[in-house]
């Protein structure tokens, strides 16, 4: 299986477009900051007891807050991501929200 491939903010909002599955790897206080509206929260530490509901042949793009730790933990999580194509968010949230792409308010 090969790692997740990075992907910049401008594809990523593509893929979601068309139905790829956002995952936010950070854990519960980092998202008062903000978040992908429609992100799946799926805590790095609760990775292993984590299922991700991916449709076959969706893609899967996994993010942080800055894209350090997604690369750092890149292979646990092309595990949980399973046969779906999964990709890195370059730059995690900071990307996204730099580039202009929406972001919400955690609740």
């Amino acid at each position: 299986m090969n790692a997740p491939k990075p992907i910049s903010t401008t594809e990523a909002h593509t893929l979601v477009r068309s139905e790829a599955v956002l995952v936010d790897i950070r854990a519960a206080p980092e998202r008062r900051s903000g978040v992908n509206p429609g992100a799946v929260h799926a805590p790095l530490s609760a990775l292993d007891r984590t299922k991700l509901d991916i449709t076959p042949g969706h893609a899967v793009i996994f993010h942080g807050r800055s894209g350090g730790r997604a690369t750092r933990h890149a292979a646990a999580l092309q595990a949980t991501a399973g046969a779906a194509e999964a990709y890195l968010l370059e730059g995690g949230l900071e990307a996204w929200r730099a580039a202009g792409v929406p972001i919400a308010r955690s609740r």
